[in-house]
C-alpha cells in the first residue's frame, strides 16, 4: 500500500480546516466547491470513503510520522529507516 507524504497530508488537512471555518463564517458557493474538492482529495489520498474516516486516518499517519521523526539514531548513526 502506498503511504501519502505527511507534508502533503498536513497541507490538505490545513486547507480542509480553513475552508470549514470560512464556510461556517459565511456560506459561499465557491467555498463549498473548494471544500468538496479538498474533501474528495483527502478521501482518495487516505483511501477512505468518508471525510471523517479520512481525517482519522490522516491524523494517525501524522502521529506515526511524528514518532518516526523523533527516533534516536543508533550508535552507528542508523535511525532504523531504510531507503
Amino acid at each position: 500500500m502506498l503511504v501519502p507524504d505527511p507534508k502533503a497530508v498536513r497541507t490538505l488537512l490545513t486547507r480542509y480546516a480553513s475552508l470549514k471555518i470560512a464556510q461556517a463564517e459565511r456560506e459561499r458557493a465557491e467555498t463549498a466547491r473548494e471544500l468538496e474538492d479538498v474533501s474528495y482529495t483527502l478521501c482518495v489520498m487516505m483511501g477512505a470513503t468518508g471525510v471523517q474516516d479520512a481525517i482519522d486516518r490522516a491524523d494517525a499517519l501524522l502521529l506515526a510520522a511524528g514518532r518516526t521523526a523523533g527516533a534516536v539514531p543508533d550508535a552507528d548513526g542508523d535511525s532504523g529507516l531504510s531507503l
